[in-house]
This record gives structure tokens, sequence and C-alpha cells, in this order.
């Protein structure tokens, strides 16, 4: 028996006139799945809130669960919507992705006025969850333990015309002590190849210039069907692909680090020089205690090959702080390697307790007033050798693909800004008379002066400053109009005017 719904035009308008938000935690996993949800979400008739306007009509919350305060800031952020959702009771409220996989029940139990809890390993199932408790008027928890699709498969809506991410694999096969991970987002999962360089020309047919391929250990890549040299090929092969400029990855394991990745990085014009790679800690005893299979010499021997092949590269890494056990003598063992890695930025990190953990269990849980001064000390050291590696670009030519985001001094400085091919941050001037980059587009610049955690380009003459209109230019362009914006047309500018965009913070 088939039911008939008749649904009238006030209706369907109040429906398709529904608005989303997606809140997001973490890593860039997380990011990814984010523009799937929204996708997703724009799929089912939803329109993304705009900044600045009232509360969304559904609010998502991609959530995080490595570190306690992503605990803290989830709880606290549905706190202030409870209000909210009590003068809109047709408000809906999700929470998705790692803490969701983790806390379950929880948070249904701390939050009662959440509609939907869904996990990392059915995100496409957001749609009819809202649905359903919709029609039900009561919660909806889903959780599977395994995954269902790959995020990859889903309809997105990408943050960036010119940029784009491409998840290889899910899951991870590693038991590093402190890392929840492997427990919310299952064992390692590998696409196939011709999968995931299908998506990448559908990304750049769409203006795509840039992907980042992302894995939990995107070097371990071909671990699920025999292919131990299975992600240097899949380097080789991005480089086959015409009109993709630029290939970033990330993150790889050290332990399984090898050498021909890092020759396939060397031979392959469009995969940048540029390696993120988690050090974690200095100390063996420590790395020992992490189960992170690796030591300083082995870590310090891939950076070696790397700037021997790629002499630019620049190099970013993660650091734990404070470990159960970590004693002074350990941190100093991670001083000595950040000293002698120079890298050019660290995702730094004090040690966070995650139950379920078994780093959790684990004695000699440090005190909180030696962890932050371990902290303080860490990251003074790593904002000195930041300002100096930085430094060493002045002087230097640079390419810098124009992002959609300006400086926070934009308005004062009228600098555009852009990644270099190595990702450093660049600000940059346009000289009189120089033509306005898209979002998008490419510029070449001089490198004229630095700061701890940017590079600035202040062109003196036409002659030190060139544009590049790109395909994803072209694509920014045709956003603008769908949007009912105007684009840039690529006229001169006498003035330096900025595109206007909103600030990003350029220090994570």
């Amino acid at each position: 028996m088939t039911a008939s719904i008749s649904i009238s035009h006030e209706q369907e308008s109040a429906v398709s006139t529904r608005t989303y938000e997606v809140r997001t935690y973490g890593c860039q996993m997380n990011v990814h799945d984010s523009e799937r949800l929204a996708g997703l979400l724009e799929a089912s008739g939803l329109s993304r809130q705009e900044a600045g306007d009232e509360i969304a009509d559904v609010v998502v919350f991609n959530t995080c669960a490595v570190r306690e305060n992503a605990d803290n800031k989830l709880y606290g952020n549905l706190g202030m919507l409870a209000q909210v959702k009590e003068k809109r009771p047709e408000m809906q409220i999700a929470v998705g992705g790692c803490l969701a996989q983790k806390d379950r029940e929880t948070i249904l139990k701390k939050a009662p006025w959440v509609d939907v809890v869904f996990g990392t390993h059915n995100v496409g199932s957001l749609p009819a969850l809202l649905e359903r408790a919709r029609h039900n008027n009561e919660a909806q928890l889903e959780i599977l333990e395994s995954l269902e699709v790959f995020p990859s498969t889903l309809p997105t809506k990408r943050d960036s015309v010119h940029s784009g991410w491409v998840s290889i694999s899910v899951g991870c096969n590693n038991t590093c002590t402190f890392c929840i991970v492997p427990a919310l987002r299952g064992k390692e999962r590998d696409r196939r190849p011709g999968e995931i360089l299908a998506e990448i020309e559908a990304l750049v047919a769409d203006g795509v210039i840039e992907v980042t391929l992302l894995g939990q250990n995107v070097n371990s890549y071909g671990v699920e069907f025999g292919d131990r040299l299975a992600f240097g090929k899949l380097l080789r092969a991005c480089g086959q692909i015409e009109g993709l400029e630029r290939v970033r990855f990330t993150s790889p394991h050290p332990a399984a680090f090898t050498d021909d990745v890092i020759e396939a990085m060397a031979e392959t014009p469009n995969v940048m020089p540029q390696l993120h790679m988690p050090l974690q800690s200095g100390s063996d005893k420590v790395l020992k205690d992490m189960r992170r299979s690796y030591r300083s010499k082995k870590f310090l021997g891939i950076l070696e090959k790397v700037r021997e092949l790629i002499p630019h590269a620049a190099i970013t890494t993660d650091i734990i702080v404070g470990f159960p056990g970590e004693t002074e003598e350990d941190f100093q063992g991670t001083l000595d390697v950040v000293e002698a890695s120079r890298f050019s930025s660290a995702f730094t990190f004090q040690y966070s307790k995650r139950p379920g953990t078994p780093a959790a269990e684990l004695p000699d849980q440090l005190p909180k007033a030696v962890v932050q001064e371990r902290y303080e000390r860490l990251t003074a050291l790593q904002d000195r050798i930041c300002a100096e590696e930085n430094a060493k670009q002045v002087g230097r030519t640079v390419e810098v693909l124009v992002t959609e985001h300006a400086g926070r001094k934009s308005t004062e400085t009228h600098r555009l800004t852009g990644r270099s091919t190595d990702q450093r941050l660049v600000h940059f001037s346009i000289p009189d008379g120089g033509q306005t980059p898209r979002p998008g587009d490419l510029v070449t610049v001089p490198v004229t002066g630095s700061a701890a955690f940017h590079l600035v380009s202040d062109p003196a003459t036409l002659a030190e400053y060139s544009v590049r209109r790109s395909r994803a230019g072209d694509a920014w362009d045709r956003s603008q109009a769908e949007s009912c914006g105007t684009g840039t047309t690529g006229a001169k500018n006498t003035n330096g005017v900025s595109l206007g965009m909103p600030a990003l913070p350029a220090r994570k």
C-alpha cells in the first residue's frame, strides 16, 4: 500500500529554505567528512547558513576525540544551544564523528535535546536520521561498527574551489598507546588506486588544481591489497593527471616511510616540496612506551634523505609533551630532535588522558604544572626555529596559490594571502598597476620579509610580480556568479584593495 502525501506551496517553501551549519573539530579527516556532510544536507534540500545570521535550522557537530578539551568544547556548545532549542523546538542538533563513536548514549544523557547521534562509519545516514528524528519526535542513535561507504563516494560541498581532499584509506592498524582513533575508525581499509585517481580527475575537471591525499597512515596504503609500494606508485600516477598542479598528503608514519616514497616525491613535479610527519617524542624510551615502532635516529634519517633529494622541502610535525613517565631527560631528547630537525612549523600538544587508551592506565601521570612548563619551553624553541627558517626564505621567489581568506590585518596592510609550494603562508601586496588575482590563481612574487608564522611579499615593481590565471580562478568566478556574487575580472589594481574575504588566523 502506498501513501500519498500532499504538501502545500507554503509548506514546500518552508522545507526548501531550511538551513544547516556544520561545525568541525579535529583533523583533516574530519574536515573531509564535513564537506561530505554538507553535500548530503544540500542534496536533501537544505542550504548553508550564511555567516552572521541566526543559528541554523540544523546544526551538525563533527567531533574529535583525541584530546580532552574536545569533550569540553562539544558539551559547552551543546549547552549554549539548549536555550535556542527551547525557543525553536523545530531546530535539530546532530553530533557525529569520533567523539560520537566513543560516547554514544552518553551524549544523549548529557544533552537530551540532541536529535541525532551518528558515528564515523555511517556519515551517509545523517539525512535519514534527521528525518526519522523529526517524524518520530525522538532522538536517533545509530553507531555502526564498520564502514558503510568511503566518505569520498558521498556528495560533497567543498569549502574551496581550488583545493580538494581525497581519502585514500580509512582506519589504522597501529596501536599507539595514546591514540583512540583505531578504536573509533577501525582497521585500515584502502581504496583501489583506480577509484582514487578517478575522483582526482573529477575534481580537476571541476576546477581543482590542488589535492591532498588523506589517510591515518598514508604511506601504509596498499597493505589491504598486498602492495607495499602502492603509495609511491600512487604519487607518480598523480603526476600524470593533466591540470593537477599541486599534490600533498597527510599523514605518513615514520615506521612505514620508505625510500621509494621519497624518490616519488622528488621525481614527480606536481608533488609539493612539503612533508608533514609526526615525531610525537624525541625520546626513544617514550617512543617505545607510545608503541611508535621507530626511534629518533630513524626519524632524523628520513629527514636527511628527504632534504638530500628535495633541498627546499618544508617539514612539519606533531609533538606530544608530558606523556606518562616522561622524565626531564626524555623531554630534553625531544628538544634535541626538534633543534636538529628544523621544522618549519609544529603542532604541539599537551598529553591528554583519554579513557580507553593504554596510556591512560600507565603509572607516573605527570602533574599539569610540569607538563605546562615543558610545553612552554618547547613552543618557545619551535617559535624561534620557525622565525629562523622563515628568515632564510627572504630573497627567494615563490609561487603562491591565492586563497579565499585574507590575513587578519589585510584591511590595514592591503595584502592578499596564499600558500607557497612548500605550504608556507604568504601575505603579498600588489604593486601599482598590477593585476588582481582571483582565489585559485597563482602569483609569483619575491619574499621581502618574514615572521615566525608567515612570509611577506611587497614587490617594488611590476617586474617582480606576475599573475597566472588558472582554471581554479575561473571556477571561483563561476561559484561567485552562481551565488549572486560578482567575481573578479582581473582588472588592473592601482591601490592594493583586498578581496574582502574573511580573516583566517595565521597560526592554528
